[in-house]
């Protein structure tokens, strides 16, 4: 068997939530377009139906949509059996929803920052624990967390502390995860990427005005596009990354290099 179909995700189940949009949209493509079939959990079921239909369409694979509160446990749970009585396994669980709030930490209210850690760090407990019961008893899988380079640098000029703390807790979530079971058949990594030029990033009239500020700070003058993230996913996701685990991949274009 050659690498191309060593690397091929026929035959796997997976999930992304966040998926109907921005970089969550582009990890449901890549793991569709390798053969994967593929639950978008979304809030926005309307949007998430629109792409499953798209990408079922275009990669032929099954694609679902499924609406579901990442945050609150119980309907997590009620996804992830969704899944898994559609598809039949879980082969992989992409943890991908998450929010920013820009705010100084003199001025965020207690409200705001624990709905930014809710969503961008509690919810993937939720989605990484649901996703590894099913997992083990399985003897396999694979789980992929989206963290941010925002867990190991302090961005500038804009002000997150809620969202680099969450991020930076994904990744030692994620690791100690991967410590766990690593014996029993799970793989948990995460990726970071750096500044990436989703069509929410590009339209939020604040992140807009100061993109050319980031561009400036990158050794390659330039952001990321989301279609850059989707090589790695395809090989976390896959066979070839059997001894791969506990990893947290910066994409960053060298950002955190200097």
């Amino acid at each position: 068997m050659g690498i191309l179909e060593k690397m091929s995700l026929a035959g796997k189940n997976a999930f992304v939530t966040g998926g109907a949009r921005g970089i969550g949209k582009n990890y449901a493509t890549g793991l569709a377009e390798a053969g994967a079939n593929v639950a978008i959990i979304d809030l926005n079921i309307d949007l998430a139906k629109e792409t499953a239909a798209e990408l079922s369409k275009s990669t032929g694979n099954k694609v679902i949509a499924i609406k579901a509160d990442v945050t609150d446990p119980d309907q997590v749970n009620e996804f992830v059996d969704k899944v898994v009585k559609e598809f039949g396994t879980l082969d992989i669980a992409v943890n991908n929803a998450g929010i920013t709030l820009l705010e100084a930490a003199e001025t965020v209210s207690y409200k705001d920052w624990q709905r930014v850690i809710d969503l961008d760090l509690t919810a993937v407990f939720l989605g990484s624990q649901a996703a590894g019961k099913v997992m083990l008893k399985q003897g396999k899988g694979a789980i992929i967390n989206t963290a941010s380079m925002s867990g190991s640098i302090i961005n500038l000029p804009q002000k997150q502390i809620s969202y680099s703390a969450a991020k930076a807790g994904v990744i030692m979530l994620s690791k100690a995860l991967a410590v766990e079971w690593a014996e029993r058949g799970i793989r948990v990594n995460t990726i970071s990427p750096g500044y990436i030029g989703t069509d929410l990033t590009l339209g939020d009239p604040y992140l807009g005005t100061i993109i050319k500020d980031w561009e400036a700070q990158s050794p390659m003058k330039r952001i990321g596009r989301p279609e850059e993230l989707q090589g790695l996913i395809v090989y976390l996701a896959g066979d070839t990354a059997t001894f791969t685990t506990g990893e947290d991949y910066l994409i960053d274009g060298a950002f955190t290099a200097i």
